[in-house]
């Protein structure tokens, strides 16, 4: 039985006379799967409902930050009592002192911390300083890794820019792409000729700590220590994009996990709650070039919005009570374990891993530590996964270099619908 999807495809038309595409971000369009998406009308806790009433488990989450599902009773009531004491301010407010003490219990490198409005203002952010507090220009960065569309980092970017198979962006100028050095994710070596070649110019090393935009990939042993050591050796500043790792991957984030500190920390996505917000933060000395203590200037006039504040803190709350990360990490677990189970079984190439409530998997025989790598796994094999799987009613994010997120929603039915429509599209996958 296949979806009705009439009123999404109206839907839809309406949207592509609105918007380039049709969508507000390019991801969200379908292109690198093949159809058109469907349009959402409601989330429930581990389900997107859409507007021909087609019910999907959910692993995309908002892209992350739906830890504890969509439209949970407490972020809901958070948001009514802020929203009748007033929406924005454009002055402090006790929610995002509350917040800011909430997050830096449990990222100790957070010495100090400025909220932002999204994770990309965050990383616009974290690269200014960095070059206003070291005097040099040029940012290393890894081959698929994404850190925002700010020009800087969409030099071999990740994510969407991978999904639709589009080179270095039109619009960034020579001027920036040469400050923007570029290296294989897991290359220590490759970082430490670039930093040799560059002696004295390299403000800051840029990761996402664990690989969520180029598909989930982790760090190998050993990899980010080394960053660690290299960065101290040529005074260059460590910045853990922790937007999609952060309390996802562990609620201490990915330097929590691997006893790893760096000198500049970008969080978002769980932080907020499923509302617009980011975050960037790390030592004091460095976080106080920022005006109006420095003279490194950064502002928004949204910055700490009351409701995205107390969304986060009853999202943290919650996901922060015993059992509740532990719970949802064995569900993620658990997923990894039957793609890998069911690919064996049907002789799939596949590599699987997850980490804390994020996951992933390529259709390849593997290794895959790097974008390059990942490159090469059969993407017209996920085409056929992923459109035979959203016929079942889950609905994995449209392109094959995207990590997935669990909720806590997700432990119970949700996951018992996944894992037996696993089951019955691998036997369809083996030809």
């Amino acid at each position: 039985m296949r979806r009705e999807t009439k009123t999404s495809q109206e839907r839809f038309n309406r949207a592509k006379q609105l918007f380039p595409g049709g969508v507000n971000s390019p991801v969200r369009a379908f292109r690198s799967v093949g159809g058109e998406p469907f349009v959402v009308e409601r989330g429930q806790g581990a389900y997107l409902i859409d507007v021909d009433g087609n019910r999907y488990v959910d692993y995309i989450n908002s892209w992350g930050p739906l830890v504890i599902g969509h439209a949970h009773p407490k972020v809901l009531a958070a948001l009514s009592e802020q929203a009748h004491k007033g929406t924005s301010y454009g002055a402090s407010s006790l929610p995002e002192i509350e917040l800011a003490e909430l997050i830096m219990q449990y990222v100790p490198s957070l010495e100090r911390i400025r909220f932002v409005n999204s994770g990309t203002e965050a990383g616009m952010a974290v690269a200014r300083l960095a070059r206003g507090y070291t005097k040099c220009n040029k940012i290393l960065k890894f081959s698929g890794c994404y850190h925002g569309h700010a020009d800087s980092f969409l030099v071999q970017a990740g994510s969407g820019v991978a999904t639709l198979g589009l080179p270095d962006s039109p619009g960034v100028s020579e001027m920036v792409a040469r400050d923007t050095l570029t290296v294989p994710f897991n290359d220590l070596e490759a970082v430490e000729k670039m930093l040799e070649a560059h002696r004295g110019e390299c403000a800051a090393i840029i990761l996402e700590p664990i690989v969520g935009n180029a598909g989930f990939i982790k760090p190998l042993p050993g990899f980010l220590s080394g960053l660690r050591t290299l960065c101290d050796k040529h005074s260059t500043l460590l910045i853990f994009d922790e937007v999609m790792t952060g309390f996802r991957v562990d609620l201490r984030g990915a330097q929590g996990l691997y006893d790893i500190k760096p000198d500049l920390t970008m969080l978002g996505k769980v932080i907020g709650g499923g509302l617009p917000v980011g975050a960037f933060g790390g030592k004091r000395e460095i976080m106080e070039m920022l005006a109006p203590l420095g003279p490194v200037y950064q502002a928004g006039t949204l910055s700490g919005n009351p409701l995205a504040m107390v969304a986060g803190i009853a999202t943290l709350r919650e996901w922060t009570q015993p059992s509740v990360f532990a719970e949802t990490a064995a569900c993620a677990e658990t997923i990894v374990n039957t793609l890998r189970s069911e690919a064996q079984r049907h002789d799939v190439p596949l590599t699987a891993a997850s980490q804390g409530t994020m996951f992933g998997f390529f259709f390849h025989a593997g290794p895959v530590n790097n974008y390059e790598q990942a490159k090469h796994a059969d993407t017209d094999r996920f085409k056929r996964f992923f459109h035979a799987m959203l016929e079942r009613g889950v609905y994995w994010a449209p392109s094959a270099f995207e990590a997935g997120f669990v909720s806590h929603a997700h432990c119970g039915q949700a996951l018992e619908h996944t894992l037996k429509a696993i089951v019955d599209v691998f036997a369809e996958l083996k030809a």
